[in-house]
């Protein structure tokens, strides 16, 4: 993903995964964890089960920097796992927020992985302190932890549905509890995804083994898993012995699916709700063409995440698609940065411009956002300075003006750009020729839905559009319409 600098663009989410009755469950943990480090690259971490004992191996940087051992993955025995790539969007990056986080209660060990970001962790953590509850981390994943522990219900599955009912936000959430069971729970509307796998070694007609809870399918497809459903909005699902069991505690509510995550964080060979990424964003390139054509002599894509939008926007308009922005996939850790004259040089390290490509020539630049604009001002002056002749930007989504409470950690609204700029402001800010977004109801019609305002209310796009579909209690009790 064309992820330059964190203050310049939105953090992106994190990923959980899920096994069930597989031998080396950790180990495909791990892979899958792998398949979904673009969600999260703060730390990861994964527990195991063997069925009488909880295993858990934790650490902050990359999967393959935290399990680049055998004698690591020899600790983690067992035929259930869960994992988790993180991205700090609450609590910060330390290894005590790192998840799954496990705790021993009265009826035995469980962990829990969750994706997203409760609006009511802090009016919840505030109150279970105040019961006397002893937090461990600053994560919201915690909350659930301890209104599992305080719930007076009988089963686990029980607890957690209590838990669940008291929580609001976007999440989806994988836990391994002590009766050998799996759990998958995504949240009443769906926000954000959780898909359900099998691997193609067991028997349709069996009921146990080979279960795969994953963020994106992406992480089905390394493993050699199948990809059976998608969780639904508000659907918990249960794998144990006895086989794959749903039940809907919250009953049926409306979907409100993140847009964003078509438009820039899964993998373009993910499947979300039934819609490959990767065709979803040639198509919201095609019609950025069709809204905002301008004439050039070249399409180059903010590498990574703009170049199916780039090829959308090129087979459009017939002006040709060229690589002339090249990522440097081999960057690593940011270092320690001790002057702004070499911390400015930290975009170049990432990409680097196609002298060959760019020179002379009218350039339509394709990328996914513009958060705080200090990116694309740099992409934009380092084409520049390759020779292009004209630098047009092209953006394929609508502008952010709004910030996500449900697990993008987006700055506030004052320092946005398009929250604090007009249109003319923003293009002269990052020094282009011309600027365009692609509309709300461009972005829909790519998506199949015709009436913007319709779609409006199946996805969550509060980013842009400030409608925010769950109540934001930490933020002054407020439910935003």
């Amino acid at each position: 993903m064309s992820m330059i600098e964190s203050s310049s663009r939105p953090y992106e989410e994190c990923g959980v995964f899920g096994v069930w009755g597989v031998p080396d469950a950790a180990a495909m943990t791990a892979l899958g964890l792998h398949a979904l480090q673009h969600r999260g690259q703060e730390a990861a971490g994964i527990v195991s089960y063997d069925g009488e004992t909880f295993h858990q191996h934790k650490g902050l940087g990359l999967v393959g920097e935290v399990f680049d051992d055998s004698r690591v993955m020899a600790t983690l025995p067992g035929h259930s796992a869960i994992g988790h790539n993180r991205y700090a969007t609450t609590g910060g990056t330390h290894i005590r927020n790192v998840q799954p986080l496990y705790a021993d209660y009265a009826f035995g060990g469980m962990a829990v992985a969750h994706n997203g970001n409760l609006t009511n962790a802090g009016t919840l953590r505030k109150a279970l302190v105040q019961r006397g509850c002893i937090f461990q981390s600053a994560t919201d994943s915690e909350v659930f932890v301890h209104l599992i522990a305080i719930s007076l219900y009988g089963t686990v599955v029980e607890r957690l549905i209590d838990a669940a009912k008291q929580v609001k936000g976007a999440y989806s959430l994988v836990a391994l509890t002590p009766d050998n069971a799996l759990i998958g729970l995504r949240d009443p509307l769906g926000v954000r995804p959780l898909v359900l796998g099998r691997l193609p070694d067991y028997d349709r007609d069996q009921k146990n083994g080979g279960w795969i809870l994953a963020s994106e399918t992406c992480a089905l497809d390394i493993i050699g898993a199948e990809y059976v459903r998608d969780v639904e909005p508000g659907e918990m699902v249960v794998i144990n012995e006895e086989g794959l069991r749903s039940i809907r505690p919250f009953g049926t509510k409306s979907q409100n699916f993140c847009v964003f995550e078509y438009i820039y964080f899964a993998r373009p060979d993910s499947i979300l709700e039934g819609e490959p990424v990767y065709e979803a964003r040639k198509r919201i390139g095609c019609e950025l063409a069709r809204e905002s054509g301008v004439e050039a002599d070249v399409v180059v894509p903010v590498p990574d995440s703009g170049v199916p939008s780039a090829i959308g926007y090129a087979a459009e308009s017939g002006i040709p698609f060229e690589l002339g922005i090249i990522r440097n996939h081999y960057v690593g850790r940011t270092f320690i940065e001790p002057t702004d004259q070499i911390r400015n040089l930290g975009v170049k390290m990432k990409h680097s411009a196609n002298r060959a490509v760019l020179q002379g020539k009218r350039v339509i630049l394709v990328d996914d956002s513009i958060v705080r604009g200090t990116t694309s001002r740099k992409i934009v002056d380092m084409v520049r300075a390759a020779g292009a002749t004209e630098v047009h930007m092209r953006i394929t989504s609508p502008p952010t003006k709004h910030p996500c409470f449900y697990g993008i950690d987006t700055p506030e609204e004052s320092k946005l750009l398009a929250a604090t700029h007009t249109l003319e402001q923003m293009r002269e800010a990052i020094g282009v020729d011309s600027l365009a977004f692609v509309s709300r109801d461009g972005l829909y019609r790519a998506l199949g839905d015709v009436d913007a305002r319709e779609a409006g209310n199946r996805y969550c796009d509060a980013c842009f559009s400030g409608k925010y579909p769950i109540e934001l209690v930490d933020q002054e009790g407020q439910l935003v319409q």
